[in-house]
């Protein structure tokens, strides 16, 4: 009796390893129940109704959204002033690819032992954490008629160069293309630079007893253990040129040719009234943006960073 007693003691019943296996397996879910709460009802949900606002004439105040079916996405496709101003995209979309090589570039030099490495660092990353709106003020005066730029322009004998940079239609875009370069540099060159470093430091050792040079360290161990967050990278700079808002929109408000697909939208839904059409416009950028993704994993495959 004493014997089954300890034993009766020591072995949890059946009912209470179930509970207890209950409590270890839904706990993690437990912890997950309130994201996945706020992000179904301030994500998917309005996705959800985005889409079928997008097949409305709602204005957005009338309780009543009259279904028009796919009518919104013909305008969308029949009208120059709508689609004719994904055009402006593309200087943001050729941009990506100077901000991506500068980024690469500075977390490469500055992943090796250089003179004054952590402030030219803190100097790389410090436009990213500036306020848009600020960014913006101080551009404008920068770019005004004898402002910053034409002021070092003199000074370098470069008077031919002056123009009003804002206000001329073929050089309005260049210029806040070449802001937005400027203010999200940072963030590229931190996510370069930490995948860098993430890198043994045994196979830069190595490297160097067999004789290569830094071009070949980049080339041979860089490139291919950074490709996963290069491929990332790529999208979400993509996906930000194709839906810039922020630069043009407080510095010209979309003037002067400088309007967005986004700024057009924007003013399609509360300057117009026309809820239902900037729903499908928003859409439509969507579907672009997961077709680029595609094409983007498609043609530079994930292989998981391995270095052969």
């Amino acid at each position: 009796m004493q014997v089954q007693t300890a034993i009766s003691t020591e072995i949890p019943s059946a009912p209470k390893q179930r509970r207890r296996r209950w409590r270890r397996d839904s706990t993690p879910y437990l912890f997950l129940i309130v994201p996945l709460v706020l992000l179904v009802a301030f994500t998917y949900i309005p996705v959800l109704n985005m889409f079928w606002y997008s097949v409305t004439d709602w204005d957005g105040l009338d309780k009543n959204k009259e279904f028009v079916g796919l009518e919104n996405y013909r305008d969308i496709a029949t009208r120059p002033e709508l689609y004719g101003v994904f055009k402006v995209s593309l200087y943001y979309f050729f941009a990506t690819f100077i901000q991506l090589g500068l980024a690469l570039y500075f977390a490469t030099i500055l992943s090796f032992n250089t003179r004054f490495q952590s402030f030219f660092k803190g100097v790389i990353f410090f436009p990213y954490l500036v306020n848009g709106v600020a960014i913006a003020f101080v551009f404008l005066y920068f770019f005004r008629p004898g402002g910053v730029l034409d002021s070092v322009l003199a000074a370098f004998g470069g008077e031919g160069l002056q123009r009003p940079w804002l206000g001329d239609r073929s050089t309005v875009n260049y210029s806040l293309a070449s802001v937005s370069v400027w203010r999200y540099l940072g963030l590229n060159f931190v996510l370069f630079l930490g995948a860098i470093q993430s890198i043994p430091a045994g196979l830069y050792e190595a490297a160097q007893i067999d004789g290569a040079n830094r071009w070949h360290q980049f080339r041979y161990i860089i490139a291919p253990g950074i490709k996963p967050v290069v491929s990332l990278s790529f999208i979400l700079a993509i996906a930000g040129a194709m839906s810039v808002f922020e630069i043009p929109y407080i510095m010209l408000g979309g003037a002067n040719g400088s309007t967005t697909f986004v700024i057009k939208t924007i003013d399609t839904a509360f300057k117009f009234g026309k809820v239902g059409l900037a729903s499908a416009m928003a859409v439509v950028l969507l579907v672009l943006i997961l077709i680029v993704t595609a094409i983007q994993r498609i043609l530079v495959p994930d292989e998981g960073g391995e270095l052969t």
